[in-house]
């Protein structure tokens, strides 16, 4: 399959002539990545099964892992689910568009494999600009996980899809980079209080202050039976070097040098505060702020592929914000944890 490359960037001569490109793919059935505040999506219609199936197949994602589906406004939203209690509309209006996703009961316009037979559906309105004129345009509620294959990091750029997915997808809608850098908060809005499935950008706090109460799911490695949430159930966002986070931050360098005794090359992924002060073979830095921590963490960890080191090596971030989000995602991803 040929994958087209259909650029939207901001300014760009043929941003809607490549967003009128994809709405028509998409409408043909086939999938597109699309780009969004968060992570890269994998799109397509969420009311065409055979579409949806498409999804699955390029990302090689086990067909019981549910999608989240994108919408342009409340309106849409509203349209595929039903009974949403009342704290479900403040958080729009605070939250939306922004990265949280909201777990309803599902209304039954959609796709069965959007759902992964759950009575529920994780809907979403995505702080992009292109991504909401794709919906737009294309008038399609649009189904999409992380462009990338499964369990591996999610894409945050453009040419992370072309280099996972060329050639498994019809194309690519390239905005520029994921200005958040991880996947949307999701919580389930099903019962009388919230309860956060996944951690986000969006806090518990956030959500407390707005909704009046939340709860937080326990969110266990190895779920058993069908996740209501991605990233629940499967081992996910792990680099093609093993990982290894040191949760003793002080214990780092002495692990680097077990590591390097035994001949092998080690990668650091860590702090601006803390690049100053290790010694590796490689050294790449997440930044200052719990944010840009967020915005470059799945590059970081893809850029290790690019080296010859033999593992990789984390420290214990700081959890403040979306600092948690960012710990979550790599402790998900680590083959090994040093306490």
């Amino acid at each position: 399959m040929d994958t087209k490359l259909l650029i939207a960037t901001e300014n760009h001569s043929l941003r809607e002539e490549s967003i009128r490109a994809a709405a028509k793919l998409l409408h043909a059935g086939e999938v597109v990545a699309l780009p969004t505040e968060t992570v890269y999506g994998l799109g397509a219609d969420a009311t065409n099964r055979l579409a949806v199936e498409k999804i699955f197949i390029a990302k090689g994602r086990p067909s019981d892992n549910p999608l989240i589906v994108h919408v342009a406004n409340k309106e849409q939203l509203f349209e595929l689910v039903e009974e949403a209690p009342a704290y479900v509309e403040k958080m729009i209006d605070c939250f939306s568009p922004g990265p949280i996703t909201y777990v309803l009961k599902s209304s039954g316009k959609l796709a069965s494999n959007v759902t992964a037979g759950l009575t529920t559906v994780g809907v979403r309105i995505p702080d992009n600009d292109v991504a909401l004129d794709l919906i737009s345009n294309s008038g399609l509620p649009i189904a999409a996980p992380s462009a990338n294959i499964s369990g591996k990091p999610s894409p945050t750029a453009a040419e992370h899809v072309l280099d996972d997915l060329n050639g498994k997808i019809a194309g690519i809608l390239d905005g520029g980079p994921a200005n958040v850098g991880v996947e949307s908060t999701v919580v389930d809005c099903t019962n009388e209080i919230p309860v956060i499935l996944r951690l986000g950008k969006i806090t518990p706090d956030q959500i407390h202050n707005v909704a009046g109460f939340v709860e937080c799911a326990d969110g266990s490695k190895g779920e058993v039976g069908k996740p209501r949430s991605p990233g629940l159930k499967y081992k996910h966002y792990a680099p093609e070097v093993p990982l290894v986070l040191v949760k003793n931050r002080n214990e780092l360098q002495r692990a680097i040098e077990q590591e390097r005794k035994l001949g092998n090359r080690v990668g650091v992924l860590a702090s601006a505060a803390t690049a100053k002060n290790v010694m590796a073979d490689e050294i790449v830095v997440l930044g200052e702020s719990e944010t840009e921590m967020a915005m470059k963490l799945y590059q970081a960890l893809r850029s290790f592929k690019q080296t010859d080191v033999d593992l990789v090596m984390c420290e214990s971030l700081p959890q403040e914000g979306v600092g948690k989000a960012v710990m979550d995602r790599i402790e998900r991803a680590a083959d090994k944890i040093l306490e």
